[in-house]
């Protein structure tokens, strides 16, 4: 059991979830005090002692599925070619069990090997109906069997076992047969009572009720399923190889220019829980800073208490003034999502800076400032930007040259030796002129120029980047494309 904690710890590292060694001591203390047979007391218990954010939980349940899976000689994956054909059948939709039903060597049955897909089908259809959670995990392992068709030693994380599952499962169609069902008996019920007519069946919200409790099922059939393939994947290759495969970043090491649907959900549920935490760290650095020069005049005075004896020198204690903020981000393309990103946790930690001045551009540039007043949703704010922003000049492809010339006109004197200046984009211009001229105008009036490039660094000044260009005249051009990257930047800004 201590070695495969230890491995399920090097896993989490691996992930990114910081486990220090006397948490890894605690949560093997923890075990003694665990039933080993009960897999959701161990599960939790080692969470309480590994997991310090809830953003990491996904990343945590995953590795423990792995690592402490269900074992043994039912998960194996079958490898003989009958196996294969049938599976083929099935998926031309034939209707008919390939060799008759019959199951691949290896394979766990849980006792229904010869059934037919209609009768399979039956059965998942009385198990959703029934919540039948035996019964769920009965169709789940059958499903897996028959339409899986899983590889021995292939290195893959499932994904497209889950899909042909699935697939051939055609869980909507069941949703359908059960509201049907429900529809059927309600309406024979009124016409029994004589409460409502017969043809009046389900109400909007009871047909809305019933779809949310039978989708939870189906939900649960579907972890069922993702859970079953797990195992006989951890039973063919391994927990170190599997976890690999599927190991996924966590929310503050997702790239947000390539980041998917769900994980664009949750860097914005990520960002107001470390909004809040950068706001208290600054604010902790700005009270807490180094102590300034000696006060000689206070010391002396404090002295006269032990007999003209210096014992505790006193200091003029500095007062860190709060920077000027001004942001100007391209919001063209898939680069837009990076600025969302970037304006949501400035303006979330604004009390920190005494102020915030935001301006966006494509080819024109417009100030939005005023969007963000007074809003308790920063997402309102970026609707407003998306819609109503005057950043289109001529065509809607990015041109730094043009946008930084307008606002170097328009803005640019108001531009002071407290003004930070964030520049956020990938500077790839489309072949224009790049109006560096502007960058170091602004560079020779403002306290600092940052530029933040959310593209790998491997790529900067390839194709139509000029970057690098703009970087002579900035004093730090940061790769930022992650939130742990944003965090670190907006920490250090302060």
């Amino acid at each position: 059991m201590l070695d495969l904690l230890t491995g399920f710890v090097g896993e989490l590292r691996a992930a990114g979830i910081p486990v220090s060694l006397s948490e890894h001591l605690d949560a093997a203390e923890t075990l003694r005090h665990v039933p080993l047979e009960d897999r959701e007391a161990i599960k939790y218990t080692l969470g309480a002692s590994l997991v310090k954010s809830s953003t990491h939980w996904p990343a945590y349940e995953t590795a423990f599925e792995i690592y402490f899976s269900l074992r043994g000689p039912g998960y194996s994956i079958a490898t003989d070619d009958e196996s294969g054909a049938e599976l083929e059948t099935d998926d031309e939709g034939s209707g008919q069990p390939g060799q008759g039903g019959r199951q691949g060597k290896g394979r766990g049955g849980g006792g229904g090997e010869g059934m037919t897909p209609e009768e399979l089908a039956d059965m998942l259809y009385k198990a959703l109906l029934g919540a039948n959670n035996s019964m769920i995990q009965a169709v789940a392992r059958q499903a897996v069997n028959r339409y899986g068709g899983m590889e021995a030693g292939r290195p893959v994380g499932g994904t497209y076992y889950l899909y042909r599952t699935l697939r051939n499962l055609d869980l909507d169609k069941v949703m359908e047969r059960l509201i049907d069902q429900a529809r059927q008996a309600t309406s024979a019920e009124n016409a029994d009572e004589g409460h409502r007519g017969p043809d009046v069946t389900l109400t909007p919200l009871e047909e809305r009720l019933l779809r949310d409790e039978y989708q939870s099922r189906i939900d649960q059939l579907r972890k069922e399923i993702e859970s079953e393939i797990r195992r006989r994947l951890v039973a063919d290759r391994g927990s170190e190889a599997l976890a690999k495969s599927i190991r996924k970043p966590l929310p503050e090491d997702i790239d947000v220019m390539h980041a998917t649907r769900d994980e664009l959900v949750a860097l914005r549920k990520s960002l107001a829980p470390l909004s809040r935490k950068l706001a208290v760290r600054l604010a902790r650095k700005r009270r807490h800073g180094r102590k300034g020069p000696l006060d000689f005049r206070s010391t002396v005075r404090h002295s006269l208490s032990t007999g003209g004896v210096p014992v505790e020198p006193r200091f003029r204690y500095p007062r860190p003034s709060k920077p000027e903020i001004i942001v100007i981000a391209d919001i063209s393309g898939s680069v837009a999502s990076f600025a969302r990103f970037t304006l949501h946790l400035v303006h979330a930690i604004s009390s920190q800076f005494s102020k915030v001045r935001s301006f966006v551009f494509i080819d024109g540039i417009d100030e939005v400032t005023s969007y963000f007043e007074g809003v308790d949703d920063p997402t309102e704010a970026v609707h407003r930007i998306n819609t109503e922003a005057d950043v289109v000049w001529v065509d809607g492809h990015s041109d730094y040259g043009h946008a930084l010339t307008v606002f170097w006109e328009r803005w640019g004197e108001e531009i002071t030796p407290r003004t930070s200046v964030l520049l956020l984009g990938d500077a790839r211009n489309n072949y224009h002129a790049s109006g560096s001229w502007v960058v170091k105008e602004i560079r020779s009036r403002a306290r600092h120029v940052y530029w933040l490039n959310p593209e790998p660094r491997a790529y900067w000044d390839s194709g139509d980047s000029i970057v690098g260009e703009y970087a002579n005249y900035c004093d730090e051009v940061v790769e930022c494309r992650t939130l742990r990257q944003l965090e670190r930047f907006v920490g250090e800004l302060a």
